[in-house]
């Protein structure tokens, strides 16, 4: 178990301790043993929370069978309020890899701090914070992330302030139960990107993205909301603000 601060693009190595693990432990004493670790960040920070601190594990925890690997997440999320991100095999040799190229380190958060998506979903209010969208979309595309969805943010004009906003890309709606089928092609994007980032400005979650939200967790997607988010009256594992 490593500790780093990240500040303006660099890191620092605050603790390092000996994770002791046989393979056999259930996801409970997991999350006993993460819980104590996670307590002991306030020796470094006095605010531990899922806006200023994240939580990355590798290795033996990569092998957890998913019913097992979600119930530490949920478990290490009630104990301490943060989001336990089991990063896979995949993205944690991008990290390596990305980490070597920049700096000629084989330590992953030195990937991790350089280029966190290789692939994103954007979701929010399309009809009320569109620039808000847009803005988060570009930031992730500048870092070298592919924005999965939506591809663009140019909207089909007649569409403009209705209920169901089409961008230049989507064909027409056949009739009002179409909306599915736009829902679905968005929705499905969720499963191939590493992370699905909900932009919702002043903490106000729309009805469609709360709808989204249920399948995110069902499909145990990593969320990053831009704002802590409000509304919400099941709260579920999740990490508030880009770059952090």
């Amino acid at each position: 178990m490593s500790v780093f601060r990240s500040r303006s693009g660099e890191l620092e190595l605050l603790g390092r301790e000996q994770f002791a693990n046989d393979g056999n432990l259930a996801p409970e004493a997991l999350a006993e043993r993460v819980g104590e670790f996670c307590a002991g960040l306030k020796e470094f920070q006095e605010v531990v929370d899922n806006t200023g601190t994240r939580l990355y594990a590798t290795g033996a925890f990569q092998q957890l069978p998913q019913p097992d690997a979600d119930a530490l997440v949920t478990s290490v999320y009630v104990d301490t309020g943060l989001y336990f991100n089991i990063v896979g095999p995949e993205l944690q040799r991008f990290y390596l890899e990305t980490g070597m190229s920049a700096c000629d380190s084989d330590d992953m958060m030195e990937g991790v701090i350089r280029r966190e998506f290789r692939t994103a979903v954007v979701c929010g209010s399309f009809q009320q914070s569109l620039g808000d969208i847009e803005d988060t979309v570009a930031r992730l595309r500048e870092s070298g992330a592919d924005v999965l969805s939506p591809l663009s943010t140019r909207i089909k004009p007649e569409t403009a302030g209705t209920d169901f906003i089409l961008f230049d890309y989507q064909d027409h709606l056949k009739n009002d139960r179409d909306t599915w089928r736009h829902k679905l092609v968005h929705m499905d994007a969720f499963r191939r990107a590493d992370a699905v980032v909900v932009c919702n400005p002043g903490g106000s979650v729309g009805k469609g993205t709360i709808f989204e939200l249920g399948f995110m967790a069902a499909i145990s997607k990593r969320v990053i909301f831009t704002e802590e988010p409000q509304g919400v009256s099941v709260r579920f594992p999740c990490e508030v603000g880009l770059g952090a």
